[in-house]
């Protein structure tokens, strides 16, 4: 997600299908009106990399989290999953903020305890299985540019899953998670984009020409 951030550009005006107020989704979401606006132009940059149609599609979504690389990650492929809400195969504005809130420094942190448990759990059967631990280890090491042995991988799933599968089924559910995370909250740092909090330091001018009215500004 982190890579996100470097793909900031200037944007075009026209609103783009699945188009939402900004001061609705300001009032369901962690943003304010300001930040749903500097993300509308973050989201016209992005939808129109590949395909200019208003819409982000897989591969413009891969192309923003991999820093405009041709690098795959499995996680990264079922974040697009969790992004688009429709299950239409694109993410619209609407899903894009909804989403992004998520991720907010001032997010609750039940949801993205419960957001990250959604994203390991590749095959979407309620848990995180024995595989999909082991591939959420490969892929974080990938994403990382790191390399270890097989052996050593299977020690650290191995690990992973004795400790936290509570109830010695094999796998781990929602409520062992949750323990997992409050003994190493750092199982969710990337939950957090900081920079979200300072999106609308990005266009300074952006700010004082905002049409919403003062009295509907959040801040």
């Amino acid at each position: 997600m982190r890579s996100i951030a470097n793909c900031f550009c200037l944007s075009k005006a026209k609103n783009p299908p699945g188009f939402e107020e900004h001061t609705i989704l300001a009032s369901e979401t962690t943003f304010n009106v300001n930040e749903v606006e500097a993300l509308y132009i973050l989201f016209e940059q992005l939808s129109s990399s590949i395909v200019d149609d208003g819409r982000i599609h897989k591969e413009e979504f891969l192309l923003a989290l991999f820093n405009c690389s041709s690098k795959k990650n499995i996680l990264a492929e079922r974040l697009f999953e969790l992004f688009d809400l429709k299950r239409n195969g694109v993410i619209e504005f609407g899903e894009f903020v909804r989403s992004l809130s998520i991720f907010h420094p001032d997010a609750p942190e039940a949801d993205k305890i419960a957001f990250a448990f959604r994203l390991y759990d590749l095959r979407q059967t309620g848990y995180i299985e024995r595989e999909e631990l082991k591939e959420m280890v490969l892929a974080t090491l990938s994403e990382s540019d790191l390399s270890l042995s097989d052996d050593d991988v299977e020690a650290i799933v191995d690990k992973t899953l004795q400790e936290a599968d509570l109830n010695g089924d094999g796998k781990i559910d929602l409520e062992e998670w949750k323990k997992m995370v409050a003994k190493y909250p750092s199982l969710i740092k990337n939950m957090t984009l900081p920079y979200l909090r300072e999106i609308t330091l990005a266009f300074p001018s952006f700010v004082m020409e905002t049409e919403v009215p003062d009295s509907e500004l959040v801040c």
